[in-house]
């Protein structure tokens, strides 16, 4: 099983960055996917899910609005398209599988995580 995150970078507050998470060896179909987010010194938090079975989405109040989650089932990828950062947005963001295909961002229902891609915002 492999989740492979990227897209990450320096961006300017106001400004957007696409993350792309592309997984491999398991039934992508019956998993949800899910983004999480951890800045330095702070708990690892989620962000957005989606479930790929029927593209039910999720978000988190913090990012309601500015971010979309999507998902590519025939190239086994979800993207995050994250618009109107914020400095606060600044975090290392981590996708993970989980097969449990509830609409969760309970880190404990994931099987399954990425290495993360680094995203800084500067004000």
């Amino acid at each position: 099983v492999q989740l492979v995150e990227s897209g990450g970078g320096l961006v300017q507050a106001g400004g957007s960055l696409s993350l792309s998470c592309a997984a491999s060896g398991f039934t992508f179909d019956d998993y949800a996917i899910g983004w999480f987010r951890q800045a330095p010194g702070k708990e690892r938090e989620g962000v957005s899910c989606i479930r790929n079975s029927d593209g039910s989405t999720y978000y988190t109040d913090p990012v309601k609005g500015r971010f979309t989650i999507s998902s590519d089932n025939a190239k086994n990828t979800v993207y995050l398209q994250m618009n109107s950062l914020k400095p606060e947005d600044t975090a290392v963001y981590y996708c993970a599988a989980s097969s449990r295909r509830l609409l969760s961002l309970w880190r404990l229902h994931y099987d399954y995580w990425g290495q993360g891609t680094q995203v800084t915002v500067s004000s």
